[in-house]
């Protein structure tokens, strides 16, 4: 160990945080858990990621990665081990403006990309959350506001360099390493630590974006419509529904049905938000043109002691109604859980399932269910919230890896199903034969 963290010292440029040094009690949070971590290494270059990776192989200690921290199982923190923080590597840089490239830092957050591309009209199909880190979204999926037109996040990547288990880094794309950077679209961080994503960005204009809201009372009806319209809506309408928002009354909140409209024709955004309108007793309607880069809130820090248990599951367009007709019922309950559904197909599902290691293609609803609170809280809800799923069971396929709180065996292959995991093992065999890169939703070389 002695030598280890002496090489390290020598060969690291970036900032080394230990137990009872002053940055520690910020540096060993995630954002939804805090650990408890031997090291916090901050890379400042691409060559302090090497050291840190070769430092953890040395020490023989566990590594754990984070970009913007915000997994539900904690992902970016441990107790004891290494954690590498990318926060210093979050430059965003056209780099081709003909083809629209840009090329952004493995700890760039999307509030910082979206603002960055904002002045050239470009913009990337991402996530919600402005906070949320570029790495882990996009690495296991990034259903957004444009995924219905522009796909998930992993879909707009181009390139990616990343550090592997040796130390090296390694360029990828469909070109290079072709078989990697298969596997990096969809299996998480399995493979090493992505220093630099390059992205083909879209020329984007404001969007019609807000949130039309409904009576509890109607929901049943409300989201067997919304959820039939989104099967043949224009694939610039991307959607979402909240149902029981403890903030807004709970079994009695209204249904809010959020929506971006992807264009700034206002006829051709009324043509296409107007039968959502009609689905029943509008109680507010917030649609405004808003410009796409205020579009992503920004994200939650809960105070210490909340926990965040969340469980996510696919539909497709046989068994999507009759999910709705569950979670409608669950959500009039007194003790029901939050409730999300978005909305998918699209240009997501143009892409053959075998294209990435993101496998749910035919899906054309996402949804979640979560719960909030202290442990105790927690715990006595998860009875409950199991014999929801239990009836959803015979109507889900697959899970999304970024709303997971579990990571047993169970979610894994719900997130990786048959085919899907053994090919990522043929390249988790390859690029990290001792499985340095596991707190993840983890695919084991063995």
């Amino acid at each position: 160990m002695t030598s280890a963290l002496d090489a390290l010292r020598r060969g690291f440029g970036g900032d080394i945080i230990k137990p009872g040094d002053p940055a520690y009690e910020t540096a060993r949070r995630a954002v939804l858990v805090v650990g408890s971590p031997d090291y916090v290494l901050r890379p400042h270059s691409v060559a302090d990621v090497q050291a840190g990776v070769r430092f953890a192989v040395e020490a023989g200690l566990r590594l754990a990665v984070r970009g913007g921290g915000h997994s539900f199982p904690g992902f970016g923190t441990d107790d004891g081990g290494v954690v590498i923080e990318l926060r210093e590597l979050a430059d965003v840089e056209v780099v081709d403006e003909d083809r629209h490239v840009v090329r952004i830092g493995g700890g760039a957050t999307w509030g910082e990309v979206t603002t960055a591309l904002a002045p050239a009209g470009l913009a990337i199909s991402s996530g919600d959350t402005r906070s949320v880190g570029v790495g882990g979204l996009t690495l296991t999926g990034g259903i957004g506001w444009k995924v219905r037109k522009h796909g998930l996040a992993l879909d707009s990547l181009v390139a990616a360099e990343l550090v592997t288990a040796d130390g090296d880094v390694v360029r990828t794309s469909t070109d290079e390493h072709p078989e990697l950077f298969w596997a990096l679209r969809g299996g998480g961080g399995n493979f090493g630590i992505v220093t630099a994503f390059e992205f083909r960005a879209h020329p984007t204009t404001d969007v019609f974006f807000g949130r039309i809201s409904f009576p509890a009372a109607e929901a049943a009806t409300v989201l067997q419509g919304w959820v039939a319209y989104l099967a043949t809506a224009p694939e610039e309408l991307t959607s979402n529904v909240v149902l029981a928002n403890p903030f807004t009354g709970g079994a009695e909140a209204p249904v809010e049905i959020h929506l971006a409209y992807d264009g700034d024709d206002a006829e051709l955004a009324a043509q296409a938000i107007e039968p959502i309108r009609r689905l029943g007793t509008v109680v507010s309607d917030e649609i405004r043109l808003t410009p796409y880069a205020a579009v992503l809130e920004e994200g939650m820090v809960p105070p210490p002691g909340i926990r965040f248990l969340a469980r996510s599951g696919f539909a497709g367009p046989e068994s999507a109604a009759e999910v709705i007709r569950i979670l409608t019922d669950v959500a009039t309950s007194e003790r029901s859980p939050i409730i999300g559904l978005r909305s998918v197909g699209g240009a997501v599902s143009r892409v053959t399932n075998d294209a990435t290691a993101y496998a749910h293609r035919d899906a054309t609803l996402m949804f979640v269910t979560t719960v909030v609170g202290p442990d105790p809280v927690v715990e006595a809800a998860r009875p409950a919230l199991d014999a929801i799923w239990a009836g959803l069971r015979p109507h889900v396929s697959g899970a999304y890896a970024n709303f997971l709180s579990s990571t047993g065996d169970d979610d894994v292959a719900a997130v990786y199903p048959g085919e899907t995991y053994r090919r990522l093992v043929a390249v988790k065999r390859q690029y990290d034969p001792d499985n340095l890169f596991a707190r993840n939703l983890n695919v084991r070389p063995g």
